[in-house]
């Protein structure tokens, strides 16, 4: 296996250098539910893996592209280290696996395969990592820092051989301790809640979900096809067996059975006073909830509007920017930093950057660009190529006609095909009329 083959080359290094964390007792945090059945419930709920998946994609889907300070002297170098260790390592395919186990159970690591000097990343399977070993604050039990990441034996890692923190990227959202695992979007829906004693539990969110799942196929079969009771007056025993066996033996779409004495046939069918719906909606509603996107409900339930899915949107939007901020920051301070130092560049000044979704472009006005055209700033060849693409539809100038040049001349700028109205430009006299 490559990824275990990778962790002992790392194991196998000095420590990294600059971990500075108080000396005492060490704390180790471990994940109350294990990550990888977190991961499990989202690949086989529909809804865990919709709602994720969504989140997600909302949060790093649309790219992104960096920027370094233009003062800085070394403007273009440090940009260009950026932007080669962009491409080298596909961060934008990192980012979008990663956010995916960031947003469902809150955890997501990544290693440095050299940590002295940061050339590449890889992604760790998220049960690779058992525990997270903390320093506590001097003379407190109080855990601080991270000192250690231990690997699972399955990976390679061993007792008191834990990778060191320079040496894994953490991402983490929520937890309840300090640099400790973090708590995802799931997490909520594996978890018994305690009502009174402490052997009474309500059950997982998910587990009661997937049970009346799991039921609702057996009603189905159960109904369709259902239990009878046959009331044959004054029949034989032979007559019963031959009943018997007919209603043991019916196929699942049922059967007619034929008796030329009196009987009856009775279905046993649900009670429809038994209001189940209530309960089930319930159950559905709680599991919607946990996953904190109202999204999967605009394509599964009907009667939603425009403007509930606008406010679903303005929800989900409150949701992911916090997101965002903490990815963008974090790729800053682990990855664009050092790679900035490696080339030999000052980061404080570089302040190389990440930013979510297209660079902007600036707007052109068409009176900006008649003004231009007026003053001389731009040739009648160039005002004729911007012009075209607000779509003005304007003819091929004519041979010979001295077109590229700044002399006097008259453009007729059709607006539009059959719009009725045409702007004349004189770039000779600098002046502008419309009719």
């Amino acid at each position: 296996m490559g990824f275990v083959k990778k962790v002992r080359e790392v194991l196998s290094h000095a420590p990294v250098s600059g971990v500075a964390s108080p000396k005492g007792r060490v704390f180790y945090d471990t994940s109350a539910i294990a990550l990888a059945n977190v991961m499990k419930l989202y690949e086989r709920d529909p809804t865990c893996k919709s709602s994720v998946d969504l989140l997600s994609a909302s949060t790093v889907g649309m790219g992104f592209y960096t920027t370094v300070d233009e003062n800085y002297v070394k403007a273009k170098e440090a940009k260009a280290a950026v932007d080669r260790f962009c491409e080298d390592v596909n961060l934008d395919g990192l980012l979008n696996d990663m956010a995916k186990p960031l947003i469902a159970c809150g955890n997501d690591f990544w290693l440095k395969l050299t940590p002295d000097k940061l050339v590449e990343t890889l992604r760790m399977p998220i049960d690779a990592v058992t525990r997270i070993g903390l320093s506590s604050v001097p003379s407190l039990k109080l855990p601080y820092k991270v000192t250690g990441y231990q690997i699972a034996a399955t990976y390679g890692g061993s007792l008191g051989n834990d990778l060191k923190p320079g040496a894994v990227i953490h991402w983490r959202l929520g937890g309840d301790i300090p640099s400790g695992y973090g708590v995802g979007l799931l997490q909520v829906l594996l978890h018994t809640l305690q009502v009174g004693s402490d052997t009474n539990l309500r059950p997982e969110i998910a587990w009661m979900k997937a049970k009346i799942e799991r039921i609702m196929p057996k009603i189905f079969e159960k109904y369709a096809g259902p239990d009878v009771l046959a009331l044959l007056e004054g029949a034989d025993e032979e007559t019963c067996k031959s009943f018997e066996a007919a209603i043991k033996n019916r196929s699942e779409e049922g059967a007619w059975l034929f008796y030329n004495k009196k009987g009856d046939i009775k279905p046993v069918t649900i009670d429809p006073r038994s209001g189940f719906s209530y309960y089930v909606d319930h159950i559905v509603n709680q599991f919607y909830l946990g996953c904190e996107t109202p999204l999967p409900r605009l394509f599964s339930t009907p009667g939603f509007t425009e403007a509930s899915a606008r406010a679903a949107l303005d929800l989900q939007d409150m949701l992911i920017k916090p997101v965002q901020r903490y990815v963008k920051r974090q790729v800053e301070r682990e990855l664009f930093a050092p790679i900035v130092m490696q080339a030999g560049l000052d980061a404080g000044l570089a302040k190389a950057r990440l930013n979510f979704g297209s660079p902007e472009s600036p707007e052109l006005v068409v009176s900006d660009l008649i003004h231009a055209a007026e003053t001389g700033l731009i040739r009648p060849d160039e005002f004729r190529k911007n012009a075209i693409k607000f779509g003005w539809e304007l003819s091929e100038p004519k041979a010979g006609s001295g077109e590229g040049q700044q002399s006097p001349s008259i453009e007729k700028l059709s607006a539009g095909a059959g719009a009725g109205r045409y702007l004349v430009v004189d770039l000779g006299r600098k002046e502008a009329a419309s009719k």
